[in-house]
């Protein structure tokens, strides 16, 4: 399987816009984190069971002028690891982090990146798209309007590094180029007052339920 390593993040952190104050610089920033996926847990962090060292995961957006660029920084994963970066339309969690029970699947996804985990259990990649409150597709031929993906999340890339969690590798999921791949390992939590994901910058709550205004 060809990969795409995302170990540089390009200067990604020190990037300006020139010509602008700081303040716009600031806005046109959003960092936030994910939220690991409780049931593979386990089969995700490289120190099962410490909670003093938790796997993590932190992104940083940066607004360019004709896209964006997102960095991603995972701490404490089994070294070796293969995982599938997507941005997705909902995450399986509430803004709590606690399972949200209205869930029904992951809504449209949109296959971004190949991630891989270090000798230390370290990933740094980034990606650079349309995402800052742009971010959607649609299909007229299966009645798909303008849909937004405003959730970040990576998935196992092989099903069997989870099946010690639980996971039939028998039934795969499709979050990969070959749509077998394993379970949610992380992904964004929802805002708690408009629902939206973190990719979602200027929320329209004049509405309900609340919508991004691009």
């Amino acid at each position: 399987m060809k990969r795409w390593l995302l170990r540089t993040m390009v200067g990604v952190v020190g990037l300006t816009f020139a010509g602008k104050p700081a303040a716009a610089q600031e806005a046109r920033v959003m960092q936030f984190t994910l939220a690991p996926n409780p049931k593979v847990v386990d089969c995700l962090a490289r120190f099962p069971g410490d909670a003093a060292n938790p796997p993590t995961a932190r992104v940083r957006v940066v607004r360019l002028r004709d896209n964006d660029v997102l960095a991603i920084n995972v701490q404490n994963v089994k070294p070796g690891l293969h995982f599938d970066l997507f941005t997705v339309q909902h995450s399986q969690f509430l803004a709590d982090g606690t399972k949200d029970s209205d869930f029904k699947n992951f809504g449209l996804a949109w296959y971004q990146a190949d991630l891989q985990a270090d000798a230390l259990g370290t990933v740094r990649g980034f990606i650079k798209t349309i995402l800052l409150d742009k971010i959607f597709g649609f299909d007229p031929a299966a009645q798909l309007a303008p849909t937004n993906a405003f959730h970040v999340g990576f998935w196992f890339d092989d099903p069997h590094d989870a099946v010690p969690c639980g996971f039939d590798p028998d039934h795969p999921t499709p979050f990969n180029e070959v749509h077998k791949a394993g379970p949610l390992a992380m992904i964004s939590l929802p805002d708690a007052e408009t629902g939206l994901g973190p990719l979602c910058t200027n929320p329209d709550t004049s509405v309900t339920p609340a919508r991004c205004i691009p």
